[in-house]
């Protein structure tokens, strides 16, 4: 921190920003997943026995769209990620169980995130996501999940260090017409976070990884010295951060091309049985046609209406005080 205080004094905002961020930089270890296992995903062929990059890319992809659905965080998608990953590489996982696992994840991600009553219930979850699995099924594998990672849901993730540092920057910068933009950054981590290659890199490095090359986009040298203190802070080497920027900005260069299929624009596809989708005919054709309406005339006939039924009434009735009686 001394470092960052060089010629300046640093003010609460800024102590308490390192402050967390010392906090997290000693903690990320403990919430990343095993690269051995990650890399023996990497490495395994796709079959129905065996896991694959593509499926995992796949299942995280399809944690984006439910995360849309309902709206929520992008807290709460990382999150998900992040347990995801730390129980694959510690499970060797059947394809056939990963839409499931997927699932608990993603459930007992926005348990940590989000506000309980907003939370959708199990058997709600289970049938926009069709995960073709039963509510039983959920609580079985939410408890392996569980038991596996100690119950260590709430974790320190890319996520963490992107808001951090992008506070640290905001906060020492002098210049406050270059704003970084978080909502594009967030959206840059995601696409990362669909690559299982990214799972591997420090999240403190894959968070830099993005502030810095959005810095070089806006070409602000100041913004990109207080970059470089933080490096040094977070004790981040050159080598690293360059390998791993590399692969970013080659991700986001993927991603941002017409070819890529982006999880946002994903449409959710809804499969009904036959039986389902006769009754849905069969209750078309049953619908009752209702009386055509006339478009012209109608007020004046009404107007008739009204001033025959008045005659009528004042023909047979009188009024005695309060009580209507009729004549004769």
């Amino acid at each position: 921190m001394k470092d960052l205080e060089a010629g300046e004094k640093m003010n609460s905002e800024a102590l308490w920003l390192f402050k967390q961020l010392n906090l997290h930089l000693e903690q990320e270890g403990r919430f990343q997943p095993r690269e051995k296992g990650l890399s023996l995903i990497e490495c395994a062929a796709e079959n129905e026995n065996t896991l694959c990059p593509r499926l995992r890319n796949v299942k995280v992809e399809d944690l984006w769209s439910l995360t849309n659905f309902f709206g929520f965080a992008t807290e709460t998608f990382v999150l998900a990620v992040n347990i995801l990953d730390r129980f694959l590489a510690l499970m060797k996982v059947k394809p056939k169980h990963l839409s499931c696992i997927g699932v608990c994840c993603f459930q007992l991600a926005a348990r940590v995130v989000e506000e309980e009553c907003i939370i959708p219930s199990a058997h709600e979850i289970i049938r926009i996501s069709q995960c073709k699995c039963t509510v039983s099924d959920l609580k079985r594998m939410e408890n392996i999940i569980s038991e596996k990672l100690h119950f260590e849901f709430k974790a320190t993730t890319a996520l963490t260090f992107l808001h951090l540092y992008h506070a640290i920057v905001l906060c020492h910068t002098s210049d406050r017409k270059e704003v970084l933009n978080l909502d594009k950054l967030e959206a840059q981590l995601k696409a990362c976070n669909c690559r299982l290659v990214f799972s591997k890199a420090k999240p403190s490095v894959l968070a830099l990884c993005l502030l810095t090359l959005e810095v070089q986009t806006l070409k602000s040298v100041e913004m990109f010295e207080i970059l470089l203190r933080v490096q040094k802070h977070s004790k981040i080497s050159d080598s690293d951060l360059l390998y791993w920027r590399e692969l970013v900005s080659k991700c986001l260069a993927d991603y941002s091309s017409p070819e890529c299929c982006k999880p946002d624009h994903k449409k959710l596809v809804w499969i009904v049985s036959r039986r389902t989708a006769q009754n849905l005919q069969n209750s078309y054709y049953s619908v009752p046609e209702l009386p055509t309406i006339p478009e012209g005339g109608c007020f004046n006939e009404s107007e008739r209406l009204v001033k025959l039924i008045s005659q009528l009434i004042v023909g047979k009735f009188t009024f005695s005080g309060n009580t209507l009686q009729k004549r004769g």
